[in-house]
């Protein structure tokens, strides 16, 4: 079994999960204890939400690179996994969404528009990770059913 054309993705995967790990671990602490976030702290205390879909999601994209490594990439499991990182990503979505208005509301009481800027961002790429993933789920849903209606007809 080779790992070499996926062990690219895999240590990217990990290192960037990583450093998500630490910012919750270490950094998030340190500014919900700090007196000079203000308003800031319930965004801070907020982030830990958005996290569990987001080690939900890169826990399944290093399963699917598994199954790439095993050639069973196209397989129901791959499918399954993408349908992970789809929902994943709109949950993601979703919770910064839900939480934008009070951003707008601590960035205009701070007069700071990055952290608006740093929310719709945030929003916006885990929307476009979400529609790549369905996008490929569909695809990979329609090479499996290809693949299924030959094997029957020989």
């Amino acid at each position: 079994m080779k790992r070499g054309p996926t062990f690219f993705l895999r240590a990217v995967i990990i290192l960037i999960g990583a450093g998500v790990l630490g910012v919750c671990v270490f950094v998030l602490p340190i500014g919900i204890m700090s007196d000079i976030t203000g308003y800031y702290k319930p965004l801070l205390i907020g982030m830990y939400v958005p996290a569990v879909p987001y080690f939900i999601a890169m826990y399944q994209s290093i399963k699917l690179l598994g199954y790439i490594d095993k050639n069973i990439a196209f397989s129901d499991l791959s499918v399954q996994a993408l349908r992970y990182i789809k929902q994943c990503g709109i949950a993601i979505s979703a919770l910064y969404a839900v939480g934008m208005p009070y951003i707008f509301y601590a960035a205009d009481r701070d007069d700071a528009p990055g952290v608006v800027a740093i929310g719709l961002i945030i929003i916006f790429a885990s929307a476009i990770i979400a529609v790549f993933a369905a996008v490929l789920q569909k695809l990979l849903q329609n090479v499996i059913d290809i693949k299924a209606e030959n094997d029957l007809t020989v």
